[in-house]
């Protein structure tokens, strides 16, 4: 019960930041976006880890390890999703995305020589024939142009990144890290990394004071990042990068259902197939049998 209100905090939090985001987009530019909103992260997890006495003492090899992981995923995979969007329907990101459960069970198997489970392996590929029928209309709008290439090369990057950051993350919690103290300075470094990268393009230093971007910011960092991470990290600790990975699946569905709620999406009528699909590898690759394939 404990990893499903882990998966299910991850998946509702993380399929609802697609609408917050929207309201950090326009006069800031997305690096100083990404850098405010884990700094922030950052800084009230530090100021609740000091509040509850936890250890915040960490070797030199351990922080260098928590900075690797947090180069991986508080930050430039961000940016590069940003990037992407500009000539990518979101849409075509998230089918993009389901792909990290391959690269998981790979980087796992390779890096961290994890057994390769069949039942997540046949789950993914159902579950993203499910995706893939959901947003069959932006697959068929889509248009080869140089920019919309380069924007699929960006956003395989940032998967390719993502999946990494898992597993840094679970070689870590092997290691002894814990994700709470880890996340606390991950997210700073990786605030920092991006301030470091805005500078040396030259981005402009600004800030939105309206109540939207402002209220979208806290969000993002409370919930988006503090307790999504929080809890996906500790999934991933508990059930492996592969499962866990699955979460990339239904985060567009509860984005859409969203959509649905507050902007009037209109459901294409393949989705309730692609939706079908997705809750059938869901439940192959979390529940099924613990058969694996010698890596």
């Amino acid at each position: 019960m404990k990893n499903a209100a882990l998966y299910l905090i991850s998946a509702v939090v993380w399929g609802s930041t697609w609408l917050a985001i929207r309201y950090q987009l326009g006069m800031v530019d997305p690096l100083m976006s990404i850098t405010y909103r884990f700094f922030l992260a950052g800084a009230l997890l530090m100021v609740y880890c000091k509040l509850k006495g936890l250890n915040l003492t960490y070797s030199i090899r351990e922080h260098l390890f928590i900075a690797l992981g947090a180069f991986f995923l508080f930050g430039v995979n961000y940016w590069l999703v940003y990037v992407a969007e500009l000539h990518l329907t979101s849409g075509l990101v998230a089918i993009v995305f389901t792909t990290i459960i391959f690269f998981n069970i790979l980087f796992g198997a390779f890096i961290l020589k994890s057994a390769i489970r069949w039942p997540v392996l046949l789950g993914g590929i159902i579950g993203m024939g499910g995706v893939g029928l959901i947003f069959l209309d932006d697959i068929r709008n889509f248009d080869l142009s140089n920019k919309s290439a380069l924007a699929l090369v960006w956003t395989l990057i940032a998967v390719v990144l993502s999946s990494l950051g898992n597993i840094v993350s679970a070689r870590n919690q092997r290691a002894g890290l814990p994700v709470l103290q880890s996340n606390a300075y991950g997210m700073c470094y990786g605030s920092l990394m991006m301030l470091v990268i805005a500078l040396a393009m030259g981005t402009p230093i600004s800030f939105d004071f309206s109540w939207p971007y402002i209220g979208s910011l806290l969000y993002l960092a409370i919930f988006g990042s503090i307790i999504a991470f929080g809890s996906y990290l500790t999934l991933l600790g508990k059930i492996g990068a592969d499962k866990a990975g699955y979460i990339g699946f239904i985060t567009p569905l509860i984005a859409l259902v969203l959509s649905t709620l507050f902007e009037g999406y209109h459901w294409p009528t393949q989705a309730i197939g692609g939706v079908a699909l997705v809750l059938v590898g869901n439940l192959l690759a979390l529940w099924g049998k613990k058969k694996t394939i010698s890596s």
